[in-house]
């Protein structure tokens, strides 16, 4: 039996260990995982309404409303996860779960932030607030219930990826191409599923202790999911640089060419993913260079291909 004395002892310890004061406060909202609402600016670059002053702003600002609302989610999951979170090798670090934060805390964060985004969200434009709040609702219903449905519980963190979308068109006022739509989603359920069997094989025997519907997929099955997303993803992307309005727009089919940074970053991904070493999308495309820079490279051509700036 652990006596008062031993779990303070425990506690600062774990505060000395996980760092303290606004570092903590800034791991509890996670920043580094906004690079996942770059999604908000894909419409502004594909509309051809990238040099719209308002249109920045907008967008701008939807991007912004989505970095707040995010680090409200984190730190409302954080809270519910916090005893599963303590069965896994890195998340275990997370304030809450490693006792640096109080749930008290962590919970108004997010009260706070949540509310505060959803306000900036409906000032954007009424189609941000609304998509803002299905986001909301959706990530709510995903640590409660859906997170351990099998399957439904990667379309759930898919479509967080598709309302990213919908929310810039929104704050640019375009309608969005059903082709990018397709994009977005088919390439978050393929990082969802790649993402899956990397917990997996990583937690081995422990995985369902960390997250229980880990339980429910084997590596094999896993492994012909990420085979037949990678093949319609890309299929639907060049679909998008030969179909959608933004390619009539371009009048030839230069955009089509983008598909080849589209191609190595999937396949890099994947390569990753097998070694171990792609478990989060969004570390991922922070740490690795070469992934980093397909990514610049893609957004440089298209950029490029559709505002012909030396022309």
């Amino acid at each position: 039996m652990v006596s008062a004395t031993e779990g303070v002892a425990s506690l600062t310890v774990a505060r000395r260990d996980h760092g303290t004061g606004f570092t903590v406060w800034v791991r509890l909202l996670r920043p580094r995982q906004w690079i996942k609402n770059i999604f908000i600016l894909a419409p502004l670059l594909f509309s051809g309404r990238a040099l719209d002053g308002g249109a920045q702003l907008r967008a701008a600002a939807a991007f912004a409303v989505f970095c707040l609302l995010a680090s409200g989610v984190y730190a409302f999951n954080d809270v519910i996860d916090r005893e599963s979170d303590r069965a896994h090798p890195l998340k275990r670090s997370r304030p809450v779960a490693a006792g640096a934060i109080p749930v008290s805390g962590a919970m108004v964060t997010a009260l706070a932030l949540v509310c505060v985004s959803v306000a900036l969200a409906f000032a954007v434009a009424p189609g941000v607030g609304a998509i803002a709040v299905a986001y909301l609702a959706i990530n709510v219903l995903y640590g409660l219930v859906l997170k351990r449905v099998v399957i439904v519980d990667v379309f759930a963190i898919a479509s967080f990826f598709v309302l990213r979308l919908l929310a810039g068109a929104a704050a640019v006022r375009v309608q969005p191409s059903v082709w990018l739509l397709l994009c977005g989603g088919l390439l978050a359920l393929y990082l969802g599923f790649a993402k899956r069997r990397h917990e997996l094989v990583l937690l081995g025997d422990g995985s369902s202790d960390h997250r229980a519907v880990l339980s429910q997929y084997t590596t094999g099955f896993l492994d012909q999911l990420s085979v037949v997303l990678l093949a319609v993803t890309i299929v639907s992307y060049i679909m998008y640089t030969v179909e959608s309005p933004t390619s009539q727009a371009v009048g030839s089919q230069a955009l089509s060419y983008s598909t080849v940074f589209v191609l190595y970053g999937v396949f890099r991904y994947l390569y990753l993913v097998h070694r171990h070493e792609g478990g989060n999308p969004a570390e991922t495309l922070l740490t690795d260079r070469s992934l980093l820079a397909a990514g610049v490279l893609w957004v440089v051509y298209c950029a490029v291909v559709i505002y012909r700036p030396f022309s």
